[in-house]
């Protein structure tokens, strides 16, 4: 197995709150870590304040960490290259990558979404633009607020190829940062895409000012529907039992600083859904995803309620209370 020495070059790709998180968490590790943001001015901020004040507020980043708004020079004999940019974004940011020799390059997606246009998945956006590489994911609860402030935190590290997954747990792994490995790159994807969905739906729940019967109940047929998805696309079910499934989607949905779950509570509490977006700085990844995942269901012909009432509140103006009603009064059904 390579393993991805220290004093390695590693380039993260994305300066949002996870890119910087991962920049910091692997330059703590003894990697020379370069980041890389498509705006110049921003990046210029970051390397003169060390601060992330729009993405990752209150957390210093290292002087050992380098910036840059050039992505050629910033991926140029990489050993990793992580990729942390919204899902919808990831496909013209590969582009600016293509015709760099990284072959030797572990690359590792840190996206959770499936594109709209093709209904890819990261890995798969991948390789459809830069072609049959070392590719690995990583996924999992790993909110940034916690990990940056270096609280106990668990994820997953998936590839087609055992040795690339085993490569990325070495890279990430440490005392606070635990990363199992998994062989099922299309479950972890999944589960890390679609539980953004669900977690819009919880927080509709929370802004409705219902409780937790309520939450448990769209937690527990939120996973259903992912599963079931998951399995029609060729996901082993177990996956969405683990920390990509379950785990991401409990974090996810009850946390305070879980994008999703605002976004949703937003609209509980009677917001306009192109007004919310106006008004934020950070993805909700869960708003484009609820379309990729209502056009996977009706394509692999699977029952997705929940997101298919996510889909209409979000794409056709819905009253949320009337979604609420025909998701409780749908036909009677043993669980």
């Amino acid at each position: 197995m390579a393993i991805i020495e220290k004093g390695a070059k590693v380039a993260v790709i994305g300066d949002g709150g996870w890119g910087t998180t991962l920049a910091i968490l692997l330059h703590n590790k003894g990697y020379r870590v370069s980041l890389w943001g498509p705006f110049a001015g921003y990046i210029r901020l970051l390397d003169k304040k060390r601060r992330n004040p729009k993405f990752l507020p209150g957390v210093k980043i290292p002087g050992g960490i380098s910036f840059s708004a050039d992505i050629r020079p910033v991926i140029q004999k990489a050993s990793l290259i992580v990729l942390a940019v919204p899902s919808h974004f990831l496909r013209e940011v590969l582009t600016k990558m293509k015709g760099e020799d990284i072959s030797d390059s572990l690359i590792l997606s840190a996206a959770k979404g499936i594109e709209n246009d093709t209904l890819m998945r990261p890995s798969e956006v991948i390789k459809d633009v830069l072609g049959s590489l070392r590719i690995a994911v990583l996924s999992g609860p790993t909110i940034s607020y916690e990990v940056a402030r270096d609280i106990p935190t668990t994820c997953v590290a998936s590839s087609e190829n055992a040795q690339l997954a085993e490569e990325a747990q070495d890279a990430f792994m440490g005392e606070r940062f635990r990363v199992y490995t998994s062989a099922d790159i299309v479950g972890v994807e999944l589960g890390g895409a679609l539980k953004n969905v669900i977690a819009i739906a919880c927080g509709i729940s929370d802004g409705l000012g219902f409780g937790a019967n309520t939450k448990s109940a769209i937690l527990t047929r939120g996973l259903v529907e992912i599963g079931r998805l998951g399995v029609a696309m060729g996901a082993k079910p177990e996956t969405f039992a683990g920390l990509s499934g379950l785990g991401d989607l409990v974090t996810t949905c009850v946390s305070s600083h879980g994008r999703n779950r605002g976004f949703g509570e937003q609209i509980g509490r009677g917001r306009k859904v192109k007004d919310i977006l106006a008004g934020m700085e950070m993805v909700a990844e869960g708003v484009r995803t609820a379309k990729s995942a209502f056009m996977l269901a009706e394509k692999h012909k699977v029952e997705m309620p929940i997101t298919a009432q996510i889909y209409a509140v979000l794409y056709e103006n819905k009253d949320p209370k009337t979604a609420v009603n025909e998701l409780m009064l749908r036909q009677k059904k043993a669980e």
